[in-house]
């Protein structure tokens, strides 16, 4: 296997790791309100300065991916995650908890602005590569709560950080050794986008993708970081946390497979046309979910998952389509700020909204976000498909 196959193959591991970690805590939370005797809004609150941190040190993890080695960078990410994880691990109360999930955030911050770049400069079929990649991460959100419940059911709530500290360090150590320096210099990076755009189009592209980003983020974070505690109440009360944890997994599941089918669809399809029927698929799966119960919900919560999943892997390609990839690390790490800034919102909405008027109240939400995300789309649509248009309309002289 080359340098290049390996490092990709490490940097979907990295996706994996990347979104199980941020997960942990979500999950840990519900064995802590008996413990502590605390809420759990109170409790799933420490947990804000990790996502804003997740959200916030994008834009500077983005620059630098592009001005210094990617490669280096993704060292420091493995590295960075399992020390924050011990960290956590040995907390001997909720401040040195909250400050440890805080570090934890801005290591994970690495990830996107620098992975995905990589992915995009390696990659031979972009769709297929990034939706592989994808599921990788996809991966990570079903499996966090399904392992981290089992192990804090059995082991203890540290042990669930401590264990993936441990194998981060390993992942790092194997990643330094298995893979080269790339020879690719930074002056020598494309400044030339596949479709350049107008300065007007561009801007206009530029702020629908901002309401994207803020408004799918919400209902990303919202809907994953808090589906353990709506299985718990909405359809499996007084049951063992490691069932609830399995059911949250199953349904997370769903994301990885609308990956798959949507890595091929983009292959086929225009991306600005999927990008705005996935928009509306998501909308209706999480007004679904807001009204629905028992076995239902189920159902729900699955096409609301395999939507968000799927409409991250088409952005991302829409983006690249448009863009340099001498810009892309910075281009993300906007995209990923916005997205993931959301996400302390999304921690702080839940705790305020779940108090008032239950999951109900949270998904209804949730659901007005979705809407916003959906109507945006279709701009995107709308105008990627005149520059299109007047791409196909060039002919080259004879």
């Amino acid at each position: 296997m080359d340098d290049k196959r390996r490092n990709l193959g490490f940097i979907n591991v990295a996706h994996f790791v990347d979104h199980y970690v941020l997960l942990i805590f979500p999950t840990v939370v519900i064995g802590l309100i008996a413990d502590l005797q605390r809420s759990y809004g109170e409790l799933i609150a420490l947990s804000t300065a990790c996502f804003v941190a997740f959200g916030v040190f994008s834009l500077p993890w983005g620059w630098l991916g592009d001005h210094w080695s990617r490669r280096k960078m993704m060292a420091i990410f493995f590295f960075g995650c399992a020390l924050t994880l011990a960290a956590a691990a040995a907390a001997p109360n909720m401040l040195w908890l909250a400050v440890a999930l805080f570090a934890l955030g801005v290591f994970a911050a690495i990830y996107h602005p620098v992975g995905v770049t990589i992915l995009l400069a390696n990659a031979k079929d972009r769709g297929r590569t990034l939706a592989t990649n994808g599921v990788f991460g996809n991966l990570g959100v079903a499996f966090a709560p399904g392992i981290t419940a089992a192990i804090a059911a059995t082991l203890g709530w540290r042990t669930a950080f401590a264990l993936p500290a441990l194998v981060c360090a390993i992942i790092g150590i194997a990643y330094l050794a298995l893979t080269n320096e790339s020879k690719e210099k930074v002056a020598d990076r494309g400044r030339t986008a596949e479709v350049p755009l107008t300065a007007q189009v561009a801007a206009m592209i530029v702020a629908f993708f901002a309401l994207i980003s803020l408004s799918g983020g919400l209902v990303f974070h919202i809907i994953t970081i808090a589906l353990p505690k709506i299985v718990d109440e909405r359809l499996a009360q007084d049951v063992p946390l490691v069932l609830i944890g399995s059911i949250a997994t199953f349904v997370l599941l769903f994301g990885g497979a609308a990956q798959l089918i949507v890595g091929r669809l983009v292959s086929r399809y225009a991306p600005h046309l999927l990008f705005a029927g996935i928009g509306l698929m998501q909308a209706a799966g999480v007004a679904w979910a807001a009204v629905a119960t028992g076995p239902t919900l189920l159902v729900s919560l699955a096409l609301a998952i395999a939507a968000i999943y799927a409409q991250v892997t088409v952005g991302d390609v829409v983006i690249a389509r448009y863009t340099a990839d001498a810009w892309r690390g910075r281009i993300y790490a906007v995209r990923f700020f916005l997205a993931f800034i959301s996400s302390g919102l999304a921690v702080s909405l839940i705790a305020a909204l779940h108090g008032h008027g239950g999951f109900g109240l949270v998904l209804a939400v949730t659901a007005a976000c979705a809407a916003i995300f959906a109507a945006s789309t279709i701009a995107i649509a709308i105008l990627a498909g005149r520059v299109e248009a007047g791409v196909r309309g060039v002919q080259p002289a004879e």
